[in-house]
């Protein structure tokens, strides 16, 4: 984060960094139409719902052709998807678009921290635990 704040996880999509304001939504449901949102263009959304990706992806819930943001957060990445209307997993999808997932990570401690110290700018990148 831009204040020097660093949150561990696994890195999951590509390895590449990824850069944008650190925003969160409180949203239960709706992460695809939140992902593919052009409000959101550049951002990396931290997700609080505790599990994100269990329905799956389907195009007829896109808000554009593809997604908009740079990266997520989110708790723990489902898996397994299961959705009559689904057509794929979350991480595929994301992936393939080029947007990497940081996954086992609080959330809820990371949403506090932005809440209380306001937006900022922040990375989402491979590589170990800074040492003092």
């Amino acid at each position: 984060m831009e204040d020097g704040t660093w949150y561990g996880g696994t890195l999951v999509g590509p390895a590449a960094p990824a850069f944008g304001e650190v925003v969160f939504t409180t949203s239960m449901s709706g992460y695809q139409e939140t992902f593919t949102d052009p409000s959101y263009l550049g951002q990396i959304v931290v997700m609080t719902a505790p599990m994100i990706g269990n329905y799956g992806v389907t195009a007829e819930d896109d808000e554009s052709a593809r997604p908009q943001i740079s990266g997520v957060v989110v708790r723990e990445l489902s898996g397994q998807w299961s959705n009559w209307r689904g057509t794929g997993s979350l991480a595929q999808w994301l992936s393939e678009s080029g947007v990497p997932i940081l996954t086992d990570v609080d959330t809820r401690r990371l949403t506090r921290h932005i809440r209380e110290r306001g937006a900022m700018r922040g990375v989402i990148a491979p590589g170990e635990a800074p040492t003092d």
